[in-house]
């Protein structure tokens, strides 16, 4: 392994910078320095300068500057959904690797740009799913890899939230993230679920969206929120068929009235045995089902952790092992375990849901 100590640049301080970047790049800080920290917002720039920046490192309000310097290896990009696209690839056409923050893009077109930049400058590109990294999620994998399940030919993706719109920041304006649940948390769901099948050929995509419930204040936490600027969906659903024929479901809202929410998980059903990894309160814990001595049975639940693993306790953070695993790619040339082709498949078949549902036609890749 190369002794050599990245320096990086963080390109948007807000939510997600906050919980998951910046404490995931200080858990490794014996491999990086990060040098650069660039937002909007002076205060939130100073802020993190003075509790996670290395000696000399600076602030700016204008992302081109952390992406022209020359002495930057690695920028995280951490900003609204609109401009992933650009910045990433501007830092990558500069030399840079690139995380981006999920979800890849607002579109197919944008994200395979993405990819494409990458490959032609050779700079590594990932997308910042950190789910994989939970636990429970690589106790399923293992299953999944030691062949417990099967062909698994039937999923659901769950992202369904009873009541919890974001109260912060700009999810709620389709201009600045390009949709609401389905971009916002239905992509991690869907990208797990793609992630355990390992099938990203896909035939057809149809879907539905909805603007039904949000805006009706119930009293609950996610109902206090700018009604004004309400432009997205509050729950949308696609069907997703395979070229092997296998299918899949995805259901992602922030406001449904349903019993109990289900997020940043999925149930896979294959021909030797199928898994469920089920919120409660929400965490996530994973069991999995099958055949034994002739009879069907069940295991104990898998590890119980936090929905997207970050932002309180519930086990080791895989905030800390997706920058750890991404840093030791960077630095021992190899492949990350998020790869942009994986990414760019979620991108499409979220961006063909929203096509389906404001055309009223099944999309055809």
């Amino acid at each position: 392994m190369s002794e050599k100590k990245l320096r990086v640049g963080i390109i948007g301080l807000g939510f997600i910078a906050r919980l998951k970047h910046l404490p995931g790049l200080a858990s490794v800080s014996d491999k990086v320095d990060i040098v650069a920290f660039c937002d909007f917002n002076q205060d939130l720039c100073d802020k993190y300068l003075e509790q996670y920046g290395a000696e000399g490192a600076y602030t700016t309000t204008d992302w081109h500057e952390v992406v022209n310097d020359p002495s930057i290896d690695v920028i995280h990009v951490c900003t609204w959904n609109v401009s992933h696209s650009e910045i990433t690839c501007a830092a990558l056409e500069a030399g840079k690797h690139v995380m981006c923050e999920k979800p890849m893009a607002i579109n197919g077109a944008e994200a395979r740009k993405m990819l494409e930049t990458a490959r032609r400058t050779g700079r590594k590109l990932t997308i910042g799913y950190q789910n994989r990294f939970r636990d429970d999620a690589q106790f399923v994998r293992r299953a999944v890899d030691e062949g417990s399940l099967g062909d698994i030919y039937l999923a659901k993706a769950h992202a369904v939230r009873r009541r919890g719109v974001p109260t912060w920041g700009v999810f709620t304006d389709v201009e600045k993230q390009g949709g609401g649940p389905l971009i916002d948390i239905g992509t991690h769901a869907l990208d797990l679920t793609l992630w355990y099948m390992g099938n990203y050929e896909v035939d057809q995509v149809s879907g539905q969206v909805f603007h039904k419930i949000a805006e009706i204040p119930y009293g609950d936490e996610g109902s206090e929120f700018d009604q004004q600027n309400f432009s997205t969906e509050d729950s949308a659903f696609g069907f997703i068929k395979m070229k092997n024929g296998a299918t899949i479901f995805l259901e992602a809202a922030w406001a449904l009235n349903v019993l109990r929410s289900r997020e940043a998980s999925c149930t896979l059903a294959g021909t030797k045995g199928g898994a469920e990894m089920i919120t409660d309160n929400g965490y996530v814990e994973a069991v999995l089902n099958g055949v034994a001595g002739g009879k069907t049975v069940f295991t104990q639940p898998g590890p119980s952790v936090r929905a997207y693993g970050f932002g309180g306790p519930g086990g080791p953070d895989p905030g800390a092992r997706e920058a750890a695993a991404w840093i030791d790619a960077v630095l021992n040339d190899t492949e990350p375990l998020v790869k942009p082709e994986q990414a760019v498949v979620v991108t499409e078949i979220l961006e063909a849901i929203y096509t389906s549902a404001s055309t009223g036609e099944s999309v055809t890749f």
